[in-house]
């Protein structure tokens, strides 16, 4: 072959090279400005814990104090430990349970404040459970919000709620909700609940994605997102929803024009319309399960 195709080759591979290059940079570029290349990764929220833009993310308002309904009870979790959690008894004593996850700062007086307005909406004939899954540790500023959370081990938080649920007996009919951190936990909950679940709440909370993980799950799965949420994505969210649906699960998802934590009060990006919606679908999700 001529001096001169060898030339032309070299050139045309140098020049797909580059226009390779300039894509890719382009590409993360335009990534790392909508939805962080943390995304990418993640399989669960704590690996978010050392993504700044994710902890600025997140605020906390002065923990108001509050006249408590409820009671924090401990009991037996499957590790040979004790598991701890603020118990809001159904004024009938009902056998049905919901069991409330925490967001990243722990459990404190807002989720006490979330279980007593869950309970209430639903009637008051829910035994009401707000997990601790950080054995009394309560966060008050973003360092040790992301200190507990990345330290959380998936068998210590398993075995809590496993003592939960056999706290509740094996007659309860169970129901998960929770937020952001407990969003996931929300799902592994139910998850753990197995013939007993009958109903997980997830806001904008890391789903799982893997289908192996996924098929023990028997409760429905109510899913409230957000469209701006540069963490858990709508591509994150919508693999979620067909893997789940792949496996036989019955998954309902609703995704808000707002960004992540917008149901939370404390939140800059806190949106009342949204918010409010959000907490009716959730209502309205639990007590058909109920």
């Amino acid at each position: 072959m001529s001096q001169s195709f060898y030339l032309n080759l070299f050139f045309s591979c140098f020049l797909c090279s580059a226009l390779f290059i300039v894509g890719c940079n382009n590409s993360s570029s335009q990534k790392s400005a909508t939805c962080h290349d943390t995304t990418m990764v993640a399989k669960d929220m704590k690996d978010f814990a050392k993504d700044e833009d994710f902890k600025n993310a997140h605020e906390l308002k002065d923990d108001v104090p509050f006249e408590p309904k409820g009671e924090m009870m401990e009991f037996p979790s499957t590790d040979g430990k004790q598991g701890s959690a603020y118990f809001l008894k159904a004024a009938e004593g009902g056998s049905d349970y919901l069991f409330v996850i925490h967001e990243w700062w722990g459990l404190n007086n807002h989720i006490k404040q979330e279980a007593e307005r869950l309970q209430a909406d639903l009637g008051g004939n829910v035994n009401v459970m707000a997990l601790d899954l950080y054995d009394g540790k309560v966060a008050t500023n973003r360092e040790d919000a992301g200190k507990y959370m990345q330290a959380t081990k998936e068998e210590r938080a398993s075995a809590i709620i496993e003592g939960a649920i056999q706290h509740a007996g094996e007659q309860a009919k169970i129901a998960t909700i929770g937020w952001c951190f407990g969003g996931g936990w929300s799902l592994k909950s139910s998850i753990l609940a197995g013939e007993q679940g009958v109903g997980c709440v997830i806001y904008y909370g890391m789903p799982l994605q893997e289908p192996d993980k996924l098929k023990p799950l028997k409760a429905d799965v109510l899913g409230i997102f957000a469209e701006k949420d540069g963490w858990i994505t709508p591509e994150v969210v919508d693999n979620f929803k067909e893997t789940a649906e792949g496996v036989g699960k019955k998954v309902e998802i609703h995704q808000f024009d707002a960004d992540h934590a917008f149901a939370n009060p404390s939140s800059e990006r806190y949106n009342k319309e949204a918010a409010m919606k959000a907490n009716v679908l959730a209502l309205e999700f639990l007590k058909e399960r109920f």
